[in-house]
């Protein structure tokens, strides 16, 4: 197998561009997810490796092989890609039995019975299958089918997998049981695989790095852990989990701490971030780690408690104080109306006021 690799990928369809300009390498093996709301070219870009979209300009390699060229006019058909692809409707033949539909890419590709039969035994094996192979689709649970339409995209052992939402169709338990058994069926065969979905938790639970996209264009690119501890903006930040946003005035930059005046006057310390910033800013903190204390002291302030449910294993509150509303997430139940919260300055990050999304 060899390396995924991007360059300068555009795809546009008239005067709207889908996907501006992203280059990016997937080493051999790496299971990468391009991750994002709606609308912000994950499947595009999916789809323009699989050949099923045609990019606009830039280039599209496995190793050394060229599948697209903008600038030198290739472009490899589809089935000449060596890509397995799986839909988020697992599009599967509903006339054909499930060795049917794992035969049919087999004959296309013109290999003899005896090598499909054993293809095919080998591919279902995979995925826990086997005693379903003359089984007909509607016959089998939406984990069932799922997991046959992998087995299709494996059956004929390609360079690359690419997965677009497979998992969205399952309830949440199962949808949670298959993130596990994917990702050690990935690990297991060693294939390199471009995984697509909007689940925060799900691409969090089974990449080995995440490409955060916006607008047509990869926002952040780390590991699950660098993209939620570290996020680069006040974007990744909102979208990846959740964040607070506390409004305030940047007073000083002290190498990689900043303190930040709040609406009350209070003042709180908190990392830096990246680049030069003045003026109004926000503090990003996770509802994980705002910690609800019993008296005032350093980076503490006072807030009113506005709302609060019990979920088990957390209660989750909602509550309003300087700099604006805070969503926090703690084991301490809260007993009055008023309360005393701590954020700690290493999981606070400064961003400016201006890039916040709108809806935090």
């Amino acid at each position: 197998m060899a390396d995924l690799i991007l360059e300068q990928l555009t795809i546009a369809y008239g005067d709207v561009t889908a996907v501006d300009n992203i280059s990016l390498s997937v080493p051999s093996g790496e299971f990468l997810t391009l991750l994002g709301p709606s609308g912000c070219g994950k499947s595009t870009t999916l789809f323009s490796v699989a050949g099923l979209n045609q990019a606009t300009s830039g280039v599209i390699r496995i190793g050394d092989t060229v599948l697209f060229d903008g600038g030198k006019g290739i472009s490899v058909e589809p089935e000449h890609r060596n890509i397995g692809l799986v839909f988020q409707s697992y599009a599967l033949w509903p006339h054909m039995s499930v060795g049917e539909n794992l035969a049919f890419p087999l004959k296309l590709r013109k290999v003899n019975k005896s090598e499909r039969d054993t293809r095919i035994k080998e591919a279902l094996g995979l995925v826990e299958m086997s005693d379903y192979i003359n089984r007909y689709p509607f016959e089998l649970s939406g984990g069932q089918q799922q997991r046959v339409a992998l087995a299709r995209a494996l059956v004929y052992r390609p360079g690359l997998l690419l997965l677009d939402e497979p998992l969205s169709n399952l309830d949440a338990k199962l949808r949670e049981r298959a993130r596990v058994w994917l990702r050690e069926l990935q690990e297991r065969l060693q294939v390199t695989t471009v995984y697509v979905t909007h689940d925060q938790a799900e691409a969090l639970a089974v990449s080995d790095r995440i490409a955060v996209m916006s607008e047509g264009r990869i926002r952040q690119l780390g590991t699950p852990k660098e993209i939620y501890e570290t996020p680069t903006d006040a974007f990744v930040a909102d979208f990846i989990g959740s964040s607070n946003f506390l409004k305030g005035k940047l007073i000083e930059r002290n190498g990689p701490w900043a303190t930040v005046q709040l609406s009350n006057g209070s003042v709180l310390r908190a990392g830096a971030g990246k680049g030069e910033l003045s003026g109004d800013v926000v503090i990003a903190v996770r509802p994980e780690r705002v910690e609800v204390v019993g008296e005032p002291g350093e980076n503490i302030v006072q807030v009113s408690l506005n709302s609060g449910a019990y979920l088990g294993s957390v209660y989750q509150y909602e509550v309003s104080g300087p700099g604006g509303h805070y969503r926090i997430q703690t084991s301490k139940e809260m007993s009055s109306k008023q309360a005393y919260v701590r954020i700690p300055p290493e999981a606070a990050t400064l961003f400016a006021a201006d890039s916040v999304p709108q809806a935090a």
